[in-house]
């Protein structure tokens, strides 16, 4: 799907808001856009196993490639596929900033790490699709903290309506977070039936 079709239409078509500004359009109009939108139905095993894919793919803002390969990862661990796929997503160092209430959406997360804002135990790490492991720390760094976003984020701006994951030990004052242990399944709020996902690649 096009990253830069607008969110709230993207949201629709998925059927899951992806931003905090979606949920109030979305819940007004909770049918797919277009004209044909309130009247669509999925006709296929094919359509609802490729939505599912894209679902999951727009939550975690990654590319078709980057899913493939956790998806491969997720294979050969031992247990269900599936759920070990969306903890295999879940580790991502963008995500985790998310999850954290340092950003507010899954987009500016990604955006504060590309810009070298965020250090994992004390390093400086700009790709988003790192891979952050149990007992790992992380924080903004020092010269970044004055900037706004982290403000709003220190204040407690971005933190959601939930409680924060049990695997994360969360420090917002620090602008600081660490992942506890690796995330299950059960616990990670993502909005998906994973087990479709892995039908659509198995096929």
């Amino acid at each position: 799907m096009n990253q830069s079709r607008p969110k709230v239409r993207k949201s629709r078509a998925l059927g899951i808001p992806l931003t905090p500004k979606a949920v109030k359009y979305f819940e007004a109009r909770p049918y797919p856009p277009g004209e044909h939108g309130r009247g669509r139905k999925s006709t296929s095993d094919y359509k609802v196993r490729l939505l599912e894919k894209q679902r999951l793919r727009a939550q975690y803002d990654v590319s078709e490639r980057q899913l493939v390969r956790a998806y491969e990862r997720a294979s050969k661990v031992s247990g269900k596929t599936g759920e070990a796929l969306v903890e295999e997503l879940e580790r991502r160092l963008d995500a985790l900033v998310l999850r954290s209430g340092l950003a507010r959406t899954i987009y500016q997360a990604r955006q504060m790490v590309v810009h070298g804002h965020i250090a994992v135990n004390g390093r400086k790490v700009d790709k988003p699709s790192f891979r952050v492991s149990p007992e790992d720390v992380v924080q903004v760094r020092e010269r970044s903290r004055t900037k706004t976003p982290f403000i709003i984020a220190k204040e407690g701006g971005y933190a959601t309506d939930g409680e924060t994951p049990r695997y994360l030990e969360v420090n917002l004052d620090a602008l600081a977070f660490r992942l506890d242990r690796t995330p299950n399944r059960k616990e990670i709020p993502v909005v998906c039936d994973e087990q479709l996902v892995v039908e659509y690649y198995a096929r």
